[in-house]
């Protein structure tokens, strides 16, 4: 199945690549003019106004000097595709981009395994979930139970260092 991502920022779509029996075609940041990027606001930062202003202020300053630097390295000659090239080293991982996933059954099935943990990054965990509920209204009979391993097992798989708490832990469970 082929999903098309919008609104994703680079750090969630750094750890979506380690994914290894995907296909993937993301945005080039080589060609694309970055000069008015959109961001992604981590909630925890969305809810918090003195935060906020922070992260904002610092987009609009990233932004003001991704231009400078465009415009510099033109001024010294450069050609356009290479000046955005060099620029875009400035940009930081909540930069939104867009990507196009194609994963099989069984690779989406562990995707949705290890991704719809409560433990995973909140913007790849919340991407994994939209494309569970997806896959499940299309091929429901293949879909039905996927879900984060501790759903589809009964337990934590994790350890007592890493679980969520939101399932008894595996060794629990076995000393039954």
């Amino acid at each position: 199945m082929s999903f098309a991502i919008e609104g994703a920022s680079r750090t969630c779509t750094h750890q979506l690549v380690r994914h290894r029996l995907a296909s993937y075609s993301q945005q080039s940041q080589r060609y694309v003019k970055e000069f008015e990027f959109d961001y992604i606001i981590p909630p925890s930062i969305k809810q918090d106004k003195k935060l906020l202003e922070i992260f904002e202020n610092t987009m609009r300053a990233v932004q003001d000097n991704y231009i400078s630097i465009v415009n510099m390295l033109k001024e010294k000659g450069k050609k356009s595709e290479s000046c955005y090239e060099d620029a875009r080293f400035l940009l930081p991982g909540a930069v939104e981009t867009k990507i196009v996933v194609t994963m099989n059954c069984r690779e989406l099935i562990y995707f949705f395994k290890v991704r719809c943990c409560t433990r995973t990054q909140w913007e790849l965990r919340r991407l994994a979930i939209a494309m569970r509920d997806i896959c499940k209204k299309v091929l429901p009979a293949v879909f039905e139970k996927a879900d984060a391993k501790c759903v589809y097992l009964g337990y934590c798989p994790e350890g007592p260092k890493f679980t969520c708490g939101r399932y008894p832990l595996k060794e629990t469970v076995l000393q039954k």
